[in-house]
């Protein structure tokens, strides 16, 4: 009995060694397993890792603007151009105050990756704001300003408050020369249509001979937005150029004689003559032409603060810190409609080539009328001032003082010639509003 007891203790203590011993083994495998499967785990994660920073090296890579300009070369060009304007406006001082901006504009949006611009959000000539908030970039909004034509009507505030519209009033005639000088506007567009640009777009061109980058602007953004970046860039370009472009003209069109000619000084203009000038003005021409309003209203308005003499402090303000603001937005705003897409191309070499020739007719047909009323008038009309009608305020004018002194040193044309050139400020207006009315 004692041995049977003694058999079932060992039995019993074998039993609970062996019970014990295979819960330690299974505890031992369960543990191997779970380190075998945080290892897997591990190995896994580290793998995701390397693949996740391969990925995110790969995509910062493809996000570099140097890729972007290895891939598509136009993007240099036109990098190449920016500094190019950017080197005349700094350097050679060629209209600065617009040149500048246009030039770094053009530089922001040829920055591949950088997403200032997405034209596409203004394709077909409309702001699309669907999906505006989540595209568009810091010019985007700037653009707004363009397109909506806000800048170049507060422009025309500024330059109404700069100019002194007294040799205008002083001598009716400039007003024909000015508007003699239209010429070039509307013989550009007849000679662009038929070479095969839609009648926007010869407008749109046209308009360069004003010599007046505000309005090219505004009629631009309104008929043919596509081409704002070549047109603006020709017109202020060409503005720059007026003392080279302008002479050759004027003295291949007059004889020695002719511009020996001595003009009478002007009369007096009283203030009332001054005051009333740009509120019957504007009554008339929005009467007439209503395309014309918001350009000739907000130029007016400017003249009309400058000239009653009691809001000076708006007068100085418009003529100062409004103006340099809107400058800047609109010089960068329209620099960045010069993608490559939209400035490399043979319509873009067409466009300056047509601008030019828009510039020559205009001075051209300011000389010419001013010929042919000397023909019927007694008191004879120096016809270099004729050639101040295309509006590069007051530029052309002081060119006109340059040819015309330099045949006779006694000769002073500058005030003479400062009525045609507000007059063609006037007259380019009514042209794009014209042109607006029929096209727009």
């Amino acid at each position: 009995m004692k041995n049977i007891k003694k058999y079932l203790f060992m039995l019993l203590a074998v039993a609970a060694v062996g019970l014990t011993v295979q819960a330690w083994g299974s505890a031992l495998a369960s543990a191997q397993a779970d380190d075998a499967a945080v290892a897997a785990q591990t190995t896994e994660q580290t793998v995701d890792a390397d693949i996740h920073v391969g990925e995110s090296l790969l995509n910062f890579v493809q996000s570099m603007g140097i890729v972007g300009l290895i891939q598509d070369w136009r993007f240099i060009v036109m990098l190449v151009i920016a500094c190019v304007l950017l080197y005349l406006a700094i350097v050679k001082q060629y209209e600065p105050l617009l040149l500048l901006p246009i030039a770094f504009g053009m530089i922001l949006t040829n920055l591949p990756g950088a997403g200032m611009f997405h034209s596409e959000l203004f394709a077909g000539g409309h702001v699309h704001w669907q999906g505006f908030d989540s595209l568009a970039g810091l010019v985007d909004y700037l653009y707004l300003g363009v397109k909506l034509g806000i800048y170049p009507c507060l422009i025309f505030v500024g330059v109404g408050a700069m100019t002194d519209f007294g040799p205008l009033i002083a001598n009716p005639k400039s007003l024909l020369l000015g508007a003699a000088a239209q010429l070039g506007i509307f013989a550009t567009y007849l000679g662009a249509t038929a070479l095969g640009f839609t009648p926007a777009e010869a407008a749109s061109t046209g308009i360069i001979g004003g010599a007046d980058g505000p309005t090219a602007i505004y009629l631009t953004s309104k008929l043919a937005p596509h081409l704002l970046g070549p047109i603006a860039v020709a017109a202020y370009s060409y503005m720059a150029l007026v003392p080279v472009i302008q002479p050759p003209i004027m003295k291949a069109l007059t004889t020695k004689e002719e511009r020996k000619i001595v003009m009478k000084q002007l009369r007096p203009v009283s203030k009332t003559e001054k005051i009333l000038f740009p509120i019957v003005l504007t009554i008339i021409i929005s009467l007439l032409l209503p395309s014309a309003a918001p350009l000739i209203g907000c130029l007016m308005l400017g003249n009309l603060m400058k000239e009653c003499g009691v809001v000076e402090r708006l007068s100085k303000t418009v003529q100062n810190e409004l103006m340099n603001i809107v400058t800047i937005f609109l010089g960068i705003s329209v620099g960045a409609t010069a993608t490559a897409d939209a400035f490399l191309n043979w319509q873009t070499l067409g466009i300056l080539v047509l601008g030019v020739v828009a510039f020559g007719l205009g001075t051209a047909g300011g000389v010419v009328l001013a010929k042919i009323i000397n023909l019927f008038s007694k008191e004879k009309i120096n016809p270099l001032i004729g050639s101040a009608g295309v509006s590069a305020v007051p530029m052309a004018a002081r060119v006109s003082q340059k040819v015309g002194q330099s045949e006779n040193p006694a000769n002073f044309l500058l005030m003479h010639a400062m009525g045609p050139n507000v007059a063609g400020v006037i007259g380019s207006a009514v042209a794009a509003g014209i042109l607006l009315s029929f096209l727009g």
